[in-house]
């Protein structure tokens, strides 16, 4: 009789509900970002950061100050386009849902 293995994974972002909805967020943005007629001086900035934590979160469990550095730097360039709030908004919740950065004393 043959011993049949069994392989696991282990959880990556296919597996985690926060990544699945991260990721859709940051693609939606994306979207809206390259759709917006307006010229926006950060505007590649963005769009390379987007990428960059689109990335991230599909990589598995990302480190939550990442996240939060990805962030910043995503809403200093597109914050003040208000056309752009809700989606980004979206990102910004999502990514709470990765929970605090621990604080250090």
């Amino acid at each position: 009789m043959e011993q049949r293995q069994e392989h696991r994974r282990s959880a990556g972002a296919e597996d985690d509900p926060r990544a699945v909805a991260l990721r859709g967020a940051v693609a939606r943005l994306r979207r809206e970002l390259a759709a917006h007629p307006a010229e926006l001086p950060d505007r590649a900035a963005a769009d390379e950061e987007l990428a960059a934590l689109y990335a991230l979160v599909g990589g598995g469990d990302p480190e939550v100050s990442r996240l939060r550095r990805s962030l910043l730097l995503i809403a200093g360039a597109v914050g003040s386009v208000s056309a752009l709030a809700p989606a980004l908004a979206d990102v910004r919740d999502l990514i709470g849902m990765y929970g605090d950065v621990p604080r250090r004393f």
